[in-house]
Formats: structure tokens, C-alpha cells, sequence
């Protein structure tokens, strides 16, 4: 894992893939329905309000966005 990807993720891109993009949640529901689960997850992370929940809530919504924009470059490569 590289520095930006610890800081920004908490973990590696590959992790995100594996754990999240490969997950029986997006073959079964989608990854729209991995993301929003991740982003509910970073809802109660900055519900206990402290420096460290807030910094991983941060990371959930990074790892979230990162899952959205890689869906966004496979829609525009299936168009292209």
C-alpha cells in the first residue's frame, strides 16, 4: 500500500477492489448498493464525532468515490 492509499483509503486500491468491488454485494445487488452502503457506514462513523471516526469516515466516503468514478470509467469505455 502506498502512502497516498493509506492516507486517503485505509487501505490498498487492490484491498478496495477485492473486498468491495468483487464482493457478493456487487455481484448479487450491484456496486450502487456497495456504495451506499459504504456511505451509511461513513454517516455513523461522524455520528461518534471524534478525530479518529471522523478520519476513517473521510476514507469510507474516498473509498466510495473511488468505486464511482472507476464505474464511471467503465460506462464511458462501454460507450466509446
Amino acid at each position: 500500500m502506498t502512502e497516498f492509499e493509506k492516507q486517503c483509503y485505509g487501505m490498498s486500491v487492490q484491498d478496495i477492489q477485492e473486498q468491495y468491488m468483487k464482493s457478493l454485494t456487487a455481484k448479487h445487488a450491484g456496486l450502487e448498493m456497495v456504495v451506499m452502503g459504504i456511505l451509511s457506514d461513513a454517516q455513523e462513523l461522524q455520528a461518534c464525532n471524534t478525530a479518529r471516526t471522523l478520519n476513517w469516515s473521510r476514507q469510507h466516503m474516498n473509498v466510495a468515490k473511488y468505486i464511482l468514478s472507476e464505474m464511471l470509467e467503465e460506462k464511458s469505455t462501454q460507450v466509446a
